[in-house]
């Protein structure tokens, strides 16, 4: 019994570094995982960029909370481009230019936790620069690594 829980433990300890296809049973998971999360995030990112244009009433707490959600779907998708699961509206320039998008999805990740403390700041114009940088930067990649 006690050596039984001892290898779930390992077990445990080991799973986040086992490969990004093998969290997927079909390489169509992974496309629906990793078009799941950007469907939620441009969600949430929609209306923190009404609020910074001005189309819907500034609201500081939900320019947070909306905030807070795109940081954390921002680095769910990721683990869903690994060898195998080209498809969707991914372009194949992802895995022959890993590198760039590696670089793109990080600065993805750095500018939401700078849109979460503009977000937490309660300051529209904070929020405005914010907004605008992720925008860049999504724009960045999907001009990039997304088929139209």
């Amino acid at each position: 019994m006690k050596r039984s829980a001892q290898l779930v433990v390992v077990a445990m300890c080991l799973s986040p570094w086992l490969s990004a296809t093998a969290q997927f049973a079909k390489p169509e998971d992974a496309v629906k995982y990793r078009q799941s999360a950007m469907f939620i995030q441009g969600q949430h990112f929609g209306r923190l960029a009404a609020m910074a244009n001005g189309r819907v009433p500034y609201d500081a707490g939900a320019a947070a909370a909306n905030a807070e959600v795109v940081a954390s779907i921002a680095r769910l998708p990721w683990a869903a481009y690994g060898p195998g699961t080209e498809g969707g509206k991914a372009k194949p320039e992802i895995w022959t230019e890993s590198a760039k998008f590696k670089e793109l999805g990080d600065k993805l990740t750095a500018d939401t936790g700078k849109l979460v403390d503009a977000s937490k700041a309660g300051n529209l114009d904070a929020l405005k620069v914010a907004v605008q940088s992720v925008g860049e930067t999504c724009k960045s990649c999907h001009d990039t690594f997304r088929s139209k």
